[in-house]
C-alpha cells in the first residue's frame, strides 16, 4: 500500500503537477474554513506556559538542593523538556512564525539550547519523513536501524535489528527510555555532516545544553544522585516523546519502491489519529490528529481538532481509508505490528 507528497516541515504545499485535484479540492475547503490562519494569540500563551514550566522546574531543582526527592523534579523537568520539543516542532514547520529566521532562531533555541535536541538534525529528518512517510527507502523514521518495520526488513535484517526484531514488540516500550539519550547523541553525530546548516551555531548550543545540564547536576547533587537524575530525566522524557510519536504511523500501511500514490492517499493513509479529549491535545501537542498534521503541516495546532471533521468527510466522499483510535488502542495497534512483522526472525532455522 502506498501514500505520499513532497511538503517538507515549512508547511509548503507540494507543487500543482504533484498535489493532484482531490488534495486541492480538500485545501480549499481547509482555506475557506479559515484553518490555516496563523494564532498569535494562542502560541504566545503556550510558549509562555511551556517556558514558565521549564524555568520552573530548573528552580525547583536549584531551591530543592541535594535530596533524593529532585528525582520527582526530574521526572516534572521530562514533561517540560517534551513540551519544549513539541514547541520547536511546531517552530519548524513554521506554524507559529511566517518567516524562516524567527522560526529558526526560537527552534534553535527550545531545542538545541533548552532540550539538547538538534534544530537542525531534526529539520533534515523531519522533512524527508513527511515526504515520504512509512516509505521504506525513503522515510528515515522507518529506517531499519535498531527495530524493522515490515516482514521484508525482517526477512534482511542483520545484526541487532535482528537481534532485538525478536522480542520487539515486547521490549519497545522499555527501549524508548533510551530515545532521549539517542536524539543527543544523533544531534552531536549530525555535525560532522556538510549538509548540516550553521554548524558552528548548533554545535556551540548543543554543548552549550551539555555543561550548563551536567554543570548543574554535578555541582548542587552529589554523584550518585546527579546520575539517578540523569537516568529518570532522559529515560521519562524519551518515553514521553515516543508515547507522542509513536501512534501516529506504527503499524499503518508501509510503502516500497515506486509504491507512491497522490499527496493526500500517502499522506491519509500511513497516518492515524488518536481521539480524545482537548487534555489529549496538550499533552500530545496536536500530533493526535497526524492526517490533518500531515496534509496541512504548517496549520496551527489549535485548528487540526476543526479540521479533522472536514478531512474525514473528505474521505469518506473519495474512498479514502481514514484511521482513528484511542491512544491505548493505538499503542496496542503499534507493538502487535512490531510483533507480527518480527516473526520471519523468529521462525528462521537459526533463531
Amino acid at each position: 500500500m502506498t501514500t505520499s507528497t513532497e511538503t517538507g516541515p515549512g508547511g509548503a504545499l507540494p507543487p500543482e503537477s504533484a498535489r493532484g485535484s482531490d488534495f486541492a479540492r480538500l485545501s480549499r475547503r481547509i482555506t475557506e474554513a479559515g484553518l490555516l490562519r496563523r494564532r498569535p494569540g494562542y502560541y504566545a500563551v503556550r510558549l509562555s506556559l511551556v517556558a514558565a514550566a521549564f524555568l520552573g522546574a530548573w528552580g525547583a531543582f536549584a531551591a530543592l538542593g541535594d535530596s533524593w526527592w529532585q528525582l520527582g523534579v526530574a521526572a516534572f523537568m521530562a514533561l517540560a523538556f517534551g513540551q519544549s520539543a513539541l514547541v520547536m516542532h511546531d517552530l519548524a514547520h513554521r506554524q507559529i512564525f511566517a518567516g524562516r529566521r524567527p522560526s529558526e532562531t526560537w527552534g534553535r533555541l527550545f531545542g538545541n539550547l533548552g532540550v539538547g535536541l538538534s534544530y537542525g538534525w531534526w529539520m533534515n529528518k523531519h522533512t524527508r519523513h513527511h515526504a515520504n512517510p512509512n516509505h521504506e527507502e525513503l522515510d528515515p523514521d522507518v529506517a531499519p536501524e535498531i527495530l524493522v518495520w515490515s516482514r521484508e526488513q525482517a526477512g534482511a535484517a542483520k545484526g541487532l535489528p535482528r537481534l532485538i526484531g525478536r522480542v520487539q514488540g515486547w521490549i519497545f516500550f522499555p527501549l524508548l527510555t533510551l530515545e532521549g539519550f539517542n536524539l543527543h547523541v544523533a544531534g552531536f553525530r549530525a555535525l560532522r555532516s556538510p549538509s548540516m546548516k550553521r554548524r558552528g551555531l548548533e554545535a556551540t548550543l548543543l554543548t552549550a545544553h551539555v555543561v550548563i545540564y551536567l554543570g548543574a547536576l554535578f555541582t548542587v547533587l552529589s554523584p550518585g544522585k546527579a546520575v539517578a537524575f540523569i537516568l529518570v530525566h532522559q529515560g521519562l522524557f524519551g518515553v514521553y516523546l515516543g508515547c507522542c510519536f509513536a501512534p501516529n504511523h506504527k503499524g499503518m500501511p508501509t510503502l516500497r519502491g515506486d509504491d507512491r500514490p497522490d499527496f493526500l492517499r500517502r499522506q491519509v493513509i500511513t497516518s492515524r489519529n488518536v481521539t480524545g479529549s482537548v487534555f489529549k491535545d496538550i499533552a500530545l501537542g496536536g500530533l493526535n490528529y497526524q492526517i490533518e498534521h500531515h496534509l496541512f503541516p504548517s496549520m496551527p495546532t489549535p485548528h487540526l481538532r476543526k479540521a479533522a471533521p472536514i478531512v474525514k468527510r473528505y474521505c469518506e466522499e473519495l474512498g479514502v481509508p481514514y484511521h482513528e483510535t484511542g491512544l491505548f488502542a493505538s499503542w496496542g495497534e503499534a507493538i502487535r505490528h512490531l510483533h507480527s512483522v518480527g516473526a520471519p526472525i523468529r521462525n528462521a532455522p537459526d533463531s
